[in-house]
């Protein structure tokens, strides 16, 4: 752990990459973005859950054990979630020596604004980020009802990772999450940096049905409600078209309610 911590804050020169997603190990996202690292660097690994784990959040498989297939060099699958895929890589298959970056995704659909409570893409970046690795998650925008065109993240990704695992700085306890509009690429109007929006209540309910043998089971269906596009906000971003960057910091206080509380428990 140690040797991990005194990466923060340093500009790395010889990479050491690993991918995570939460679609599952045969995800098209996963092979962009292992794509995307080997322009940077000969050392990229793969550890992913092996079927889809979307909407795992930072959830850890604390009650079931945790299996695993190497499915050839530096590519493991293994049966936890998109968390357990970081303990595993960094604490059993590459313990010698941990990664200096962690990239999780490309995510086929939205992480924007409350997303990212659910998203077991955000979680990996989270989890690397407890160990101060460099993380950043990165999604693909989709309609509900499509299959992802990940031609904006191919155009734009491969450089805005490059550029952003090699800055000088990069604070302790924070992640990137990236997001690319769902439109063609010379439509793309710029790439903005963000702040995590807000939708308005009302993204899931439930869809109540009937099986052949008359006994109900429900679905969780999810219907993005318009609204709090507001300026500044990723939101905002994926609707002018543009390509969202929002750093997202570890620390979940509310500082601006302290005050008021001061006055009820002093």
């Amino acid at each position: 752990m140690k040797a991990i911590l005194r990466r923060m804050n340093t500009q790395t020169t010889e990479h050491r990459i690993l991918i995570v997603n939460d679609d599952g190990i045969h995800s098209r996202g996963i092979a962009l973005l292992e794509n995307i690292a080997r322009g940077i660097t000969d050392d990229v690994w793969v550890v992913a859950p092996d079927h889809e784990k979307s909407g795992a959040s930072h959830s850890i498989s604390l009650t079931n054990p945790i299996r695993m297939r190497q499915l050839g060099e530096k590519r493991y699958q293994i049966t936890g979630t998109p968390t357990d895929c970081v303990l595993m890589a960094v604490s059993v298959f590459m313990y010698d020596a941990p990664p200096t970056v962690i990239l999780s995704g490309i995510n086929s659909g939205a992480n924007l604004a409350e997303d990212i409570s659910y998203s077991g893409t955000a979680a990996a970046a989270m989890e690397g980020t407890l160990l101060g690795i460099r993380s950043i998650a990165l999604s693909q925008i989709r309609a509900l009802d499509c299959q992802a065109d990940f031609a904006p993240t191919e155009k734009y990704g491969p450089e805005l990772v490059r550029k952003l695992i090699d800055l000088k700085q990069w604070p302790e306890g924070s992640f990137i999450n990236i997001n690319f509009p769902n439109v063609a690429p010379d439509e793309i109007t710029g790439i903005r940096l963000t702040k995590q929006g807000q939708r308005p209540p009302g993204s899931f309910s439930i869809d109540a049905r009937i099986d052949a043998r008359s006994q109900p089971y429900y679905w969780v269906k999810i219907s993005y409600p318009p609204g709090n596009e507001h300026p500044g906000t990723d939101l905002h971003a994926i609707a002018a078209k543009a390509v969202s960057i929002t750093p997202i910091k570890m620390d979940f206080s509310d500082h601006d309610w302290r005050p008021a509380l001061d006055q009820v428990i002093a």
